[in-house]
Parts: structure tokens; sequence; C-alpha cells
């Protein structure tokens, strides 16, 4: 099989990654030391060399001896394994403790842009945080986390991303019994809302400065010298959110598990547990197969936005001002303010998915008709705005825009309007045709051909389709002709109708 290892040779150089490790020189009750714990026969599925050389790592090194190294059975030197405490809301219920059950931060490392990121593998065995766990990954999950973080990241949206992804060699036993894997993924880093409510839950007021201090340092920098620093932190945090979020919606993403825990404080969307991109238009759509709610749904993600923002906003208030009144009403100013925030976000992306950049009255009532329009006619999100830059160039491929609508007549007075709206904008037809296909997809990581990638990987130990669907995916705006099936729905004995989460 052409993705096994050679074990490294006797006098081969060992891998030197350059670690600053500066979450390790917080209070030890922040985290807590875990070494990964060793496998049987681990060997690399796929090494990330361009994100490796952007870390500034030794690429080649790192491939050849990769599958001992990413699997955690050989530690570099320099590294400080730990586990991160935090808390988090689940589901909407506080769990005062959870943290890194099943990941491993390695440490960190200063990138050739001068960002610090983290490294952390995904795993790699049990810490002192995994309860009642195993600490371990199957590769179904390994390979869903690599797929779409890496899609993410070639979508414009900030997320965590895939270094490496290792097979162990060894069962997982979950429902049934699994190939093991490990993910090495790459976050500016792992801290998030949890990580604040695991203070102060303890009433760890100075654990909560301290936190916050360092995450202005790290994320935030220049923000200690506004005239309240911690306001101004949940304001940025909350802007963060609030744009992560809107970008969310734009391409139809739904992170599927959107409890504390799985907040970033950085603002990049972390966690790629049950997640999914909508295939037909519903912002009902839920896909986790924990969320029976719906909590998470694909239109509730902003308000759950708010709401991780106003837990977070409560472990801060002892910072934001003495008086206990004031600190709540300035903590409420800036929840008060996030929809607003996310609205503008929401409205400037959809407006640019139209092909309108002017700002004119009506231009929300425009878009959201068009979402009516694609949720009664059980129109495919993707195809439905990418073949609307089509017609914005060329009126000849709108019976192809209209075909995507269950009822293609329906959508005639609709595209009425909507060229009425356009006929006020300034650029020609194919600048608005060019600019619209630099904002809609043409191929998004598909619920099924994801599927059919793990199942081919899982049953046979065929990682071709996995590899296709890196491929096509990191090319995301651009029309590919040799890949066009990627571009279409599922048809309907294709549908995954529900994700897992893999713990």
């Amino acid at each position: 099989m052409d993705h096994v290892q050679p074990k490294p040779e006797a006098n081969a150089a060992v891998a030197s990654i350059p670690f600053d490790n500066s979450y390790a020189r917080l209070p030890a009750h922040f985290h807590a030391a875990a070494d990964p714990s060793p496998v049987s026969e681990p060997w690399l599925i796929k090494f990330n060399r361009p994100l490796a050389q952007e870390l500034g790592l030794d690429a080649d090194t790192l491939e050849r001896d990769g599958a001992q190294i990413f699997s955690g059975n050989s530690v570099p030197e320099g590294a400080e394994p730990l586990g991160m405490a935090y808390a988090g809301h689940q589901f909407g219920q506080f769990v005062p403790l959870l943290g890194d059950g099943r990941a491993i931060l390695l440490g960190e490392v200063i990138d050739r842009n001068g960002v610090r990121r983290d490294i952390q593998l995904k795993g790699a065995g049990k810490t002192p945080y995994s309860r009642r766990g195993d600490g371990r990954a199957a590769l179904g999950p390994v390979l869903r986390e690599y797929i779409v973080s890496e899609a993410m990241h070639a979508l414009g949206i900030p997320a965590t991303r895939a270094l490496a992804a290792v097979v162990t060699g060894e069962p997982v036993y979950r429902e049934r019994v699994l190939p093991g894997a490990v993910f090495t993924r790459v976050a500016a880093s792992h801290i998030r809302v949890g990580t604040f409510q695991f203070l102060a839950a303890r009433g760890d007021t100075e654990g909560v400065k301290t936190l916050a201090d360092y995450v202005i340092d790290r994320h935030y920098p220049g923000l200690h010298d506004r005239q309240r620093p911690y306001l101004a932190l949940l304001e940025a945090v909350a802007e963060r959110q609030a744009s992560l979020i809107a970008r969310w919606l734009c391409v139809g993403f739904i992170h599927g598990v959107m409890n504390t825990d799985n907040c970033a404080i950085s603002g990049e969307t972390i966690d790629f547990g049950p997640c999914a991109f909508l295939d037909d238009y519903d912002p009902a759509k839920v896909f986790s197969s924990i969320d029976q709610g719906g909590r998470y749904a694909y239109a509730s993600q902003p308000a759950i936005g708010q709401w991780n923002m106003a837990r977070l906003a409560e472990t801060l208030l002892p910072l934001l001002d003495p008086e206990p009144s004031e600190a709540v009403n300035l903590a409420n100013d800036v929840i008060a303010g996030y929809g607003a925030r996310f609205q503008n976000h929401w409205l400037d992306g959809m407006k640019a998915k139209i092909g309108l950049t002017d700002e004119e009255d009506g231009d929300l009532e425009l878009v959201q008709g068009l979402l009516t329009l694609m949720k009664d006619g059980q129109a495919d999100f993707t195809l439905t705005f990418r073949r609307l830059a089509g017609v914005a160039e060329n009126d000849a491929t709108e019976p192809a825009f209209a075909a995507t609508f269950r009822d293609p007549a329906a959508i005639a007075p609709w595209l009425a309007e909507w060229r009425t709206r356009l006929s006020r904008e300034a650029g020609t037809p194919q600048e608005r045709a060019r600019k619209m296909r630099l904002v809609n997809p043409a191929v998004i990581p598909r619920n099924h051909r994801i599927e059919q990638a793990i199942r081919a990987a899982e049953d046979d130990g065929d990682f071709s389709l996995f590899e296709a669907l890196l491929t096509v995916l990191s090319k995301p705006y651009e029309d590919q002709p040799g890949f066009a099936a990627y571009a279409a729905p599922p048809q309907p004995q294709e549908e995954v109708l529900r994700t897992f989460c893999g713990t």
C-alpha cells in the first residue's frame, strides 16, 4: 500500500520542531501533563507538506518519520505534551470539568508569518481528563476532520488546520470495532469559552485575569492599552464569532455541536465532529445524531453564538468593573449588540452572493425572498448560488438555474425583481459574475462524498477517494471539469441524514 511509511533509519536525524510553549508556562491548574500512548503499527495516511513549510518545520524529516511522530510514538525534543483543562455548557447543561479527553497539545511554534500556533494530537491516548474514555480516535472522524478543516481553509473561513493523519494499526471500540487513527491539527490556539468557564466556576478570578491577559497578548495585541481592556476583549471575541458564524451560513455549513467548549476564543472553527454542509436548503436542518432537539440547527447558529458570548461575559464580569451592577450593564451592552454585528456580516455576505455591492432599502427582503423560494422549492444551496452567477452573465443559463427548484416557474418573479435591482449596480455582467463566483463555491465537502471516502478507507483500506476529495476541495471556487461529479448533490439513495461525533 503506497501510504505505508518505512521505519526511520537508525542513523536518521530526529525531526526537529522549534517549540516555544507559552501555554505550558501558565499556572499548573490550567493544564495537566499527558504523554501520548504508543501504538503498535502506525503508518502515515496523509501529511500536509505546504502547512508544515508554512509553520517553518522540516517537512522532509517529518514526512519520513511522520508515522512515529504523528502517532505519538516519538515525541519531538522540546515538546511539553499536555491536556488543557476546560469546562463547558453541553447542549445547555453546564459541566464544570471536561478538558482534553483525547487531545494532547504537543506544543507551540512561531510560523513564518510570526504567528504563534498550536500543534495538537487527537486520538493519541488517555489524559487526566479522559474520564471513562479511551483517549483514542477512529479512522472515520479523523478523515472527516481532515477533509472539512482543509476545505474550510480553502473556502477562506477561519478554521483549525490538518497537518497529518496516521492509522495506528490498533482497533477502537465504538458501536462496532473500527480502525484507530490519530489526527494532528494546528490552531491559533485551543483556548475556548469553556477554558474561562473552568476557572470562573472555581471562583478563580485571578486565574480568569491571567487567562484573559494571555489571550489579549496572543490573539488581540493592543487591547491592554484600552481604558477597559477586558471589555474590549469581550467585544473583540464577539465580533470574530459573529463574523465566523455569518461565513458558515453563507456556505451552508452546520457545525453540529456548538457547545461553549467548542467555541474558540481565537475566532476559528474548531472541533469538526458531526458537522455537515447543506444540500437542499432548509433552515431547520440538523445532521448531528446527538442533537435531538435541533439546538444547533443551521438557522439556530447565530443565536447560539450570542448565547455562548453571554457565557463568556459571565466569566469576565469581575474584570469589567468593580461595581457588579455596572459590570453587568457593560456586558449586556456587548451581548445586546451581537445580533446587529452578525446581521451586518451575514447580509454583506449574502448580498455578495447575489451580485450586490451597493446598499439599498429592500436588499434584505430580496435575499430573504430567494431563501424562502429555495426552501419551498427544495433547491440545492450551493448549486443555486453558483448557477445564479451564470445568469448574471448570460440569460441563456436561466433554465439550468431554475431547474434547481422543484417548480422552476416559481423563481421567475424573483428573477425579474433581482434583474431590476442589478440594473442599478455598476460594472459589466462579466465582472459581476466573476465576483459572484469568488464567493459562491462550485464544490463543497458534500456529506455523501465524505461518507464514501470513509467507507472505502475503513472497509477496503482504499484512500483514493479521500485523496480525490482533498484535491477538488483545494480549489472550491473553480470549475474543475475533471471533477464535475463532485459538484452534484446526492441522489436520493446517497443522502446522509445523520452525522456522528466519533467519541
